[in-house]
């Protein structure tokens, strides 16, 4: 593969649940952008803008584009991600998950709440990754990733990103969201070029401060899973929902709609 995975990233990423892949999708740039637009100009059902009245700048999201936007079709099937992603994972296969692009623009001084991606989803197993793509050169509006908090023995309580409330009964079966600056953690983080790419287990906690620059922060990630990945059920509706799929507790994630990369 074009992208060099050493025994050291590899150990960093099991250790820590998240290392930093230089240039991952530096030869995309270009096509990834050109997908953030469209994206944009033809948000999907999913989209939001995350932003309170009387908050400045826009903060937009919106997932599970890929099937539709051929740019980001293009580069999830043609680039090397996914020799990159079995090589931090461990292993032999990888599906697809979902795409998600988060584009905070210039004076959006909200920050993306501290969270895990694992609690929202209705996916288990150890096997999981994230990349975290900016097409914007970065350094205060970049992600931040606590490490090892993908051992922790408990899940973080999930919770809508505007009304900060919790949305699955129980709370008390989940950790409290921690303020990781407060409380002393480690916090890895790093100035990124585009294409660079954070790659992160679903389990590790991150965040990212608002953007306070003059300059766009777009951001492409592709969530993935690799051969130990079920389906669980979730107390609640998962974020994304994939409505009417059918799958029952402990099934592999079905092909048809999470296809195989690899």
């Amino acid at each position: 593969m074009a992208t060099q995975v050493t025994d050291e990233m590899i150990e960093a990423y099991q250790r820590d649940g998240v290392v930093l892949v230089k240039g991952l999708w530096a030869d995309w740039v270009d096509v990834i952008r050109a997908g953030i637009e469209r994206n944009m100009t033809e948000p999907g059902p999913y989209a939001a803008e995350n932003l309170k009245p009387g908050e400045g700048g826009r903060f937009f999201d919106d997932y599970c584009n890929w099937t539709r936007i051929p740019e980001f079709a293009e580069v999830i099937r043609k680039s090397d991600v996914a020799d990159v992603a079995a090589a931090l994972m461990g292993s032999n296969r990888v599906q697809v998950f979902h795409d998600h692009v988060l584009v905070k623009e210039p004076g959006t001084s909200k920050p993306t709440p501290w969270h895990q991606d694992g609690p929202y989803y209705f996916v288990g197993g150890r096997q999981t990754v994230s990349f975290w793509s900016p097409m914007d050169a970065v350094k205060e509006a970049s992600l931040r990733c606590v490490a090892g908090s993908h051992r922790w023995p408990k899940e973080v309580l999930p919770t809508r990103w505007l009304s900060e409330e919790n949305f699955y009964p129980d709370p008390e079966k989940y950790m409290p969201v921690p303020d990781p600056d407060a409380e002393g953690m480690p916090v890895l983080e790093w100035a990124m070029e585009p294409g660079d790419a954070v790659a992160f287990n679903y389990g590790t906690l991150h965040g990212a401060r608002g953007n306070s620059t003059q300059n766009r922060r777009r951001a492409f990630s592709l969530r993935l899973v690799g051969d130990d990945a079920v389906y669980v059920e979730r107390p609640g509706r998962t974020s994304p929902p994939f409505p009417g799929h059918g799958m029952q507790a402990g099934q592999p994630l079905r092909e048809d709609w999470f296809p195989y990369l690899r």
